[in-house]
């Protein structure tokens, strides 16, 4: 047997690499012309979510090639697998978007079995699209193995009459076309140019934000997310991410000793200062699920509020990922982050250096720009709020990025819809009114089933010129493109008689992201009354399948909607089996 720095009697490939019984296993291997020396050497196992449903995720299979390159020259056996994605894009305002946050679970489900079936060491997971960011975050937390993650970087922006425009852009013109405002034509020449590369939607939106939580909270190489998906550029944080992971595997650091509830703090301050998505109020305690620690929404959003808003991005600001990139990227953000003493620099990072360490490498300051100096910046609280109140005893969340602060305030009558697409028949429809605040409900994680996002919605409204004039709210979320005064993630969700399932037409709702609160008048007896009289969870077609499942599963919004009891619960830890 050939020898490595590497003692594979502590690793869990030796279970399939080792010893005379392990001569069967070891056939497979040499079939697929790995060598004695590969074969003894560790096993890393590199998952993609590569597919050819979106742009987002169809690099990945070749920036996969870099990773595995790397992992071979620091003397691993990478072997490449991959895994689902719903991509949101497409899933968008149809029934689709019911399977795109189970399939962060799927994902994270996925990814476990793999690794623990074929006794992966380590793994570098690479991911494009919105869900598969947190899924595989989450697989690697609850394998607690050597982890490096490389996002897959982010689309071009797309030109239009001398603009930068993002499919965001696409889905407010839809709005526009509705309410007569631009043609066919218009709206045909802006589809065809909106977005004209490889990688995820350009906006602080989901895969984004997500995308600089990866280098915040220490799983990711510092500035790996920033280069664009077509940037050849990407190849060498591959190979370095590879390196990186063979470092940690020889230093035992795995991904809860990086995880920790200071770097998850960390990453929600990353979120709240670049406006990044609501989002990242669901993903954050589910990733802190995996290690077994508590960090719901509220932890999050409180985070949210005593941190500036200052790196201009949109949707709520002017700038994309590219640009960000090119100022300096989540390095310079954090170092403007360091200065307001907002960072826990001790933090481990996938380097094997600290958050204060390696952000002392970092030469580059704030533009003034994209990333104005956290000394001035654009508001003095984040980009993302947490509501708590009568109407959402466990809490909401939205986004006031580009929002005033007189915009942050918003009382009217309610304007009840039993799901999304009512609510948008009427918005085509215009069969609403400015003052009203829209209510969608039953699109919670349960009762949805799957918590779709309402960006068609959102956007029609912005289309058509009301994102100010009206407020929405549901139990369901919202696209981190969404804008103007959108509450989501309202818990209890109306499956579990949270009072959204039991507000009327013409009840008057105030929603207050100064003070975080969100309030109908209705009295605790009136409340009381209606819950008496609530007939159950409205029934829907989803009573078998992966969605069924799905629903059974899943708990509350507020902890993050994961399905199954976490780090806290663990008997065990598989890499140490």
């Amino acid at each position: 047997m050939t020898t490595s720095r590497f003692d594979k009697s502590r690793l869990p490939s030796r279970h399939v690499t080792e010893g005379p019984a392990r001569a069967p296993h070891r056939s497979y291997l040499y079939a697929m012309g790995l060598s004695e020396t590969e074969i003894h050497q560790p096993l890393v196992g590199v998952a993609t979510c590569w597919n050819e449903a979106a742009p987002c995720n169809i690099a990945l299979n070749r920036q996969a090639q870099s990773v595995k390159a790397g992992v071979r020259t620091a003397l691993g056996t990478p072997r490449e697998f991959t895994t689902i994605t719903v991509t949101d894009g497409i899933a968008m305002g149809h029934e689709g978007m019911r399977s795109s946050l189970a399939s962060r679970e799927a994902i994270a489900d996925t990814v476990e079995l793999t690794m623990r079936g074929h006794c992966y060491d380590a793994i570098v997971g690479l991911a494009g699209c919105d869900k598969s960011l947190p899924g595989m975050m989450m697989a690697m937390v609850r394998l607690n193995v050597p982890s490096v993650f490389l996002y897959g970087g982010s689309i071009l922006p797309g030109r239009y009459e001398g603009k930068d425009v993002t499919v965001q852009d696409v889905f407010e013109a839809v709005g526009r076309h509705q309410a007569g405002a631009n043609s066919d034509a218009e709206l045909d020449a802006l589809e065809r140019v909106a977005c004209p590369s490889a990688g995820a939607c350009g906006g602080q939106f989901t895969a984004n934000t997500m995308a600089c939580v990866s280098e915040a909270i220490g799983l990711a190489l510092f500035n790996s997310a920033g280069a664009p998906a077509p940037y050849e550029s990407r190849d060498a944080y591959g190979e370095a991410s590879g390196q990186a992971v063979m470092n940690l595997l020889e230093k035992n650091i795995r991904a809860r000793d990086i995880v920790t509830l200071k770097s998850l703090e960390n990453a929600a301050r990353i979120v709240a200062c670049t406006g990044g998505s609501t989002n990242a109020g669901l993903h954050l305690p589910a990733i802190a699920h995996e290690a077994g620690l508590e960090f719901f929404l509220q932890d999050v959003c409180d985070i949210f509020r005593d941190t500036p808003y200052f790196v201009d991005l949109k949707p709520g600001g002017q700038y994309v990922a590219k640009d960000l990139y090119e100022a300096g990227g989540v390095p310079v953000v954090m170092k403007e982050l360091r200065k307001a003493k907002l960072l826990h620099e001790e933090c481990m990072t996938a380097s094997g250096r600290t958050i204060g360490e390696e952000i002392d490498l970092i030469e580059r300051e704030a533009d003034g720009r994209v990333i104005y100096p956290v000394a001035t910046p654009i508001s003095n609280t984040g980009g993302v709020v947490g509501l708590k109140g009568n109407l959402a005893p466990e809490g909401a969340i939205v986004k006031v990025a580009g929002m005033s602060a007189e915009e942050q305030v918003f009382t009217g009558p309610a304007r009840v819809f039993e799901c999304e697409e009512d609510a948008f028949e009427a918005v085509k429809a215009r069969s609403y009114k400015e003052g009203e605040v829209i209510v969608i409900r039953n699109e919670g994680p349960a009762g949805g089933p799957g918590m779709r996002e309402m960006l068609a919605t959102t956007a029609a409204l912005s289309g058509q010129g009301m994102g100010k004039k009206v407020a929405l709210i549901t139990d369901g979320r919202f696209s981190g493109a969404t804008r103007g005064f959108c509450v989501g993630h309202v818990g209890p969700e109306a499956a579990q008689c949270g009072p959204i399932a039991l507000v009327q037409d013409g009840d008057l709702i105030t929603l207050d992201a100064v003070k975080g609160e969100i309030s109908v008048a209705v009295s605790d007896e009136d409340m009381a009354a209606r819950r008496a009289a609530w007939r159950g969870p409205r029934d829907t077609i989803y009573a078998s399948g992966a969605l069924w499942k799905y629903a059974q599963q899943v708990g509350a919004t507020y902890k993050g909607a994961v399905t199954h009891p976490g780090g806290a619960k663990e008997k065990h830890s598989y890499a140490d089996l």
